[in-house]
């Protein structure tokens, strides 16, 4: 395989999302909430959520074909495929799937579990692969459907979760746009966000038990996982940059994870960013996990908000614990 360029930009974007939209107000007939309650706490005003019939692959396959497009290259030229999801339609893994109704056949895929870290692991693991030369063009997509995995009886977590999906083509170049990073894993913390396997001893023969049993629903420590993002993201956006060299100052734009408005203004505050730098769509969408990013990168995106060469810092942080953060030049 021929050599590449060492640098990496970032050429196109794309989003999906499912057609359902269930606004606060309709929420509350299916849990004792209110509108008021959830946009006060979490600045969430509604969110999409997969019929039936709406799979993961297919939100996947839409929003790669728009990244595709921009990018102004063909399923053919990709090389490699990273899906980051924790919802996969199989569990075995659904990127092959992905690259299949895509047709890139030349290209590798593979899943990579991050949760709503998983978009800026996904970005950092892809671009090593472009440095190293083996591959020139990748497709990273960022997609979960975690309505599949809510408690739909917790007013705690089901008002904050919803489905869609987003993915960017990174490519060789002679100039690097992406300028730095820092990921950060925390296991210690691990019991404050799980959608964990539960199982009951199944007795095969005498002296042979196995555990058979499924994912049950998503639990989470509000309070802890609030209080962690407020602290940790700042510092390694400020260890990003500083591996960027460069300082906030220099920062146009502001994306985050969609988890928490309350998280995104702490956050902002903490490092003077004023507010018209940050990047919110998480009043239409709520939590995407692993979407979340790429899907409010491509709304800024094609509404003229993010230009060619403006310099962006993003963070992903949640269930692991993981965190991290890219800085990055668009296009």
């Amino acid at each position: 395989m021929e050599q590449s360029g060492v640098g990496i930009a970032l050429t196109g974007s794309g989003s999906s999302t499912p057609t359902v939209a269930l606004h606060n107000v309709e929420l509350s007939r299916v849990v004792e909430t209110s509108d008021e309650w959830i946009a006060s706490r979490t600045g969430i005003r509604e969110r999409r959520l997969a019929e039936p019939g709406c799979s993961l692959t297919k939100l996947g396959v839409e929003a790669a074909k728009g990244a595709i497009e921009m990018a102004g290259i063909a399923p053919m030229d990709l090389d490699l495929i990273i899906l980051a999801t924790s919802t996969a339609d199989d569990l075995f893994g659904s990127a092959s799937q992905i690259q299949a109704q895509l047709g890139a056949f030349k290209a590798v895929a593979f899943d990579l579990t991050a949760a709503c870290s998983g978009f800026v692991f996904g970005m950092v693991t892809a671009a090593q692969f472009i440095r190293t030369g083996v591959y020139k063009n990748v497709l990273l997509i960022g997609a979960d459907v975690l309505s599949r995995w809510v408690d739909w009886s917790d007013r705690r977590t089901c008002v904050l979760f919803g489905d869609g999906a987003g993915a960017v083509v990174m490519q060789a170049n002679e100039h690097d746009r992406l300028l730095g990073f820092e990921l950060r894993s925390d296991g210690t913390q691990n019991n404050c966000l799980n959608l964990s396997y539960q199982s009951e001893p199944k007795e095969l023969l005498t002296g042979v038990t196995i555990n058979q049993g499924t994912f049950h629903p998503i639990t989470m420590n509000g309070q802890e996982v609030y209080r962690f993002a407020v602290k940790k993201v700042p510092e390694v956006i400020e260890k990003a940059l500083f591996r960027a060299h460069l300082s906030v100052e220099d920062v146009d734009w502001l994306l985050l994870h969609q988890a928490n408005q309350r998280i995104l203004d702490s956050v902002a505050d903490r490092l003077k960013i004023p507010p018209e730098k940050v990047i919110s769509n998480l009043a239409k969408y709520g939590n995407t996990s692993a979407a979340s990013i790429p899907l409010a990168l491509d709304e800024a995106v094609r509404q003229g908000k993010i230009q060619e060469g403006d310099t962006i810092v993003t963070s992903g942080f949640g269930a692991g614990l993981t965190w991290g953060a890219a800085v990055f030049q668009w296009g």
